[in-house]
């Protein structure tokens, strides 16, 4: 690739980091090094407030407490923690039942279906032909065993955005727990995960213009009742107890910041994205795609279609020169199996084939449209 520097439309695998947050992760590698852990110091002092900064910022973007802020190394150690971490109490407690969809990602599904071949009862949902899931198919299915309901914000393939305010009213007077993997949402759509029904929040830094390697878990208290977790991996008994290891210093500060941004910034960011899509839409539309989601529930930064006789490998070796985008999950794609999420939306054989991701951000680039339309009309 060297000399080539294709326009970068695939945000939703992973975004570019913001400078500012950049200049804090250095910060923290280069200047304050100190191990949060170490109390006898100013550099682990110093580390310390870096951590408590972040943590505040975080739980302020999903208005949650500091203390309900536990730091992972990603969405899916998170949502691994969210759903295995459960399974001790469910057995204890006759609650072996789980509800979650079929557009989950893998981190979702994965350990969801550890817990099936370990006795547990699994629940899952369907889209519709919209990709999106139906509130009114979840609630009904909810009884006195359901342990957990997990849900995305939005799907990282469509970007079709989750009826998860409807499931939480739904859950309003049951006690089942309420999962929401929001990697692809978390400091873009606010409100919605400001919901104090949501018990469990997983997200990633490298989502939201934030470093790789770090995460988080918010893990709200009902009233005085925690959600019993128990931690997968032990020793040291940091994070609460949930999550132990030396924490990344300088990655947890730039997942702060990130989310303080995220919160600052998201109007504005979002605005761009827009505008960005009303451009990219009109400069394909010769090509007549189909889009893959129901316009109006999709995130403004994402755009799963196919165009008619063109298979996805081969427009994307065609645009590798011009565009950078994808044919579905990052985690996934050395798979090259067909996508799971457009198969449960039941699309026909030939547009999951021909299914290409597009995911921008308020720092993308225009790329050149009339290049792009001409390599696909070939």
């Amino acid at each position: 690739m060297s000399g080539i520097h294709p326009a970068y439309l695939d945000c939703n695998a992973t975004t570019p980091i913001e400078p500012e947050v950049g200049a804090i992760i250095r910060r923290f590698f280069e200047e304050e090094y100190g191990n949060e852990g170490s109390r006898t110091h100013a550099y682990g002092a110093r580390a310390k407030e870096g951590v408590q900064k972040a943590r505040e910022q975080i739980a302020r973007l999903v208005d949650a407490q500091p203390d309900e802020v536990v730091f992972t190394s990603g969405a899916t150690e998170s949502n691994n923690l969210a759903i295995l971490g459960l399974a001790q109490w469910g057995r204890r407690h006759g609650k072996t039942h789980i509800i979650t969809s079929h557009i989950e990602h893998k981190a979702v599904l994965e350990p969801v279906d550890v817990l099936a071949k370990d006795g547990f009862e699994v629940d899952l949902v369907a889209p519709g032909r919209n990709g999106r899931v139906d509130a009114a198919k979840i609630i009904p299915l909810i009884r006195p065993t359901t342990l957990l309901v997990s849900l995305m914000h939005a799907n990282n393939e469509t970007g079709v955005i989750q009826p998860i305010g409807e499931v939480a009213e739904g859950l309003a007077h049951h006690p089942a727990w309420f999962h929401v993997d929001a990697a692809q949402t978390f400091g873009k759509l606010i409100e919605p995960l400001r919901n104090h029904r949501i018990d469990l929040i997983s997200a990633s830094g490298h989502k939201i213009y934030g470093p790789k390697g770090v995460g988080v878990l918010v893990v709200r208290h009902r009233g005085k009742q925690k959600v019993p977790l128990l931690p997968l991996v032990f020793g040291g008994g940091q994070e609460q107890g949930l999550r132990p290891g030396t924490l990344p210093v300088p990655l947890v500060a730039g997942l702060g910041l990130a989310a303080e941004m995220g919160e600052r910034e998201h109007g504005a960011r979002g605005k761009k994205c827009v505008e960005f899509r009303e451009k990219f839409l009109a400069a394909l539309a010769p090509l007549k795609p189909k889009i893959h989601g129901e316009e109006g529930q999709i995130l403004s930064h994402t755009a799963n279609l196919s165009f008619p006789g063109i298979s996805a490998e081969e427009a994307m070796v065609k645009l590798r020169d011009l565009v950078a985008v994808s044919n579905g999950s990052a985690c996934t794609s050395a798979s090259y199996q067909p996508s799971h999420v457009l198969k449960a939306m039941g699309l026909e054989k030939d547009d999951i084939v021909g299914a290409l991701r597009f995911s921008w951000s308020h720092l993308t680039p225009e790329p050149d449209w009339a290049a792009v339309v001409e390599k696909l009309r070939k």
